[in-house]
């Protein structure tokens, strides 16, 4: 008796053989592409990003702000401006991101005791770049504000062991738990490769069933599936017994397993690098996030194939896996924080297996929560799955009683 699974893979098997691009859509694309992520984010800490100066000052409290400037490790001082017409082409050129306007008359302030300012324009538009800047500079500012502070009631005859604590006699203690140092490649690229192979996964699940429709053999490939090899016999011709909703379901694993294989073993080697490669240590259960990037991938598989077979068009299928699996990460709640959505976006965010899976990545990664913490969420996307592909079963097996809706894109 034929197994439907295995007859299915040994079709779709024989017919990547045949397909260089297919294959590659499976294979070492998304690898190459996991791989471009991982070395784009490689510097962890975006560094001497760069800033533009406009001294009115000139003076030697003025230069030595911008040496302190220049010496921060994330800052660059690219130019010294001269005019706000000067300031206003660096922003909008972009050549600097931000401008740190020193005013006139800013040293003299400081020495009779008033307050002066520092301006920082920054395009707040590119909201990482102006968060780092921000960052930096009111360090730099603060830093070389106390210590004219402290010149000052040292010169009064202040004691000096009083005079950190007169400074500032409230402070705030900033405990930072989980990712210390704000790795950008820990924050980032350890979470866009599973949305890129979310991406990838809904495409591949649309492609491999409309494929069958595009190219008029779904009859084909269940005749195969329940019958064995067609040994020669026309395309679309059945010459056995009818496929069931069980050889529809073994067909359907059987056709997304050899992509659920391949998109799996390049997420879980790029994840593999991102952590033991790149000396993280992994707070949780790696095996635990391995297991749902397994689950997520075939999550996306059973999406894209329940979209070709309700649609019956691969063209639609596929438009719709990207309508829905691309806006994934901006939905998760990783860049924008998912509690300060709308109610509809919210609804959205959770309806979605990416948003998840990226939750549970981070809870193991970097906070180390206890594996019954993520235990609901594995099962929800294992559950999830077999619902996708019983729908997906029942719309093929539609597709099947529709030939004329095969042939078309």
């Amino acid at each position: 008796m034929t197994n439907p699974m295995l007859a299915s893979m040994r079709r779709d098997g024989r017919l990547l053989r045949g397909r260089p691009w297919d294959l590659a859509m499976i294979t070492w694309v998304p690898l190459l592409a996991v791989m471009l992520l991982a070395w784009m984010f490689s510097a962890g800490l975006p560094h001497r990003l760069p800033v533009a100066v406009w001294d009115q000052d000139h003076s030697s409290l003025s230069r030595q702000l911008v040496r302190m400037l220049e010496a921060t490790p994330g800052l660059a001082v690219r130019a010294q401006v001269l005019n706000a017409s000067e300031a206003q082409w660096e922003l909008q050129s972009m050549a600097s991101y931000a401008v740190v306007q020193i005013p006139p008359g800013f040293a003299q302030d400081v020495k009779r005791g008033r307050a002066a300012d520092v301006v920082l324009m920054h395009n707040a538009q590119l909201s990482t770049h102006s968060s780092l800047i921000q960052r930096d500079v009111r360090q730099v500012v603060g830093t070389l504000s106390a210590g004219v502070e402290m010149q000052a009631r040292a010169k009064r005859g202040d004691p000096r062991q009083a005079l950190a604590v007169r400074m500032e006699p409230v402070r705030t203690s900033l405990v930072s738990l989980f990712n210390i140092s704000t790795n950008y490649e820990q924050f980032l690229a350890a979470a866009l490769i599973p949305a890129l192979l979310h991406i990838l996964g809904m495409t591949a699940g649309a492609w491999s069933v409309g494929r069958e429709l595009r190219d008029h053999t779904l009859g084909e490939w269940m005749d195969e599936a329940a019958n064995g090899p067609p040994n020669g016999q026309p395309d679309g011709k059945r010459h056995g017994r009818p496929a069931g909703a069980a050889t529809v379901l073994g067909a359907l694993a059987g056709k997304l397993a050899l992509p659920w294989l391949s998109l799996t073993l390049c997420g879980l080697l790029a994840l593999l690098w991102l952590t033991v490669g790149r000396g993280w240590v992994v707070a949780g259960s790696f095996s635990w996030v391995g297991l749902a990037l397994a689950a997520l991938v075939a999550v996306s598989l059973a999406m894209g194939a329940l979209l070709a077979a309700l649609t019956l068009s691969l063209r639609t299928a596929l438009s719709g896996a990207g309508l829905l699996s691309a806006p994934a990460f901006a939905f998760s709640g990783v860049g924008f924080p998912l509690l300060g959505m709308p109610a509809s976006a919210r609804g959205w965010a959770v309806s979605m297996p990416y948003t998840h899976y990226a939750r549970l990545q981070l809870e193991q990664f970097q906070m180390g929560a206890p594996i019954v913490q993520s235990l609901p969420t594995l099962c929800s996307l294992v559950l999830a799955t077999l619902v996708l592909m019983l729908l997906a079963t029942a719309g093929v097996m539609r597709g099947l009683r529709r030939p004329d809706k095969w042939g078309g894109r």
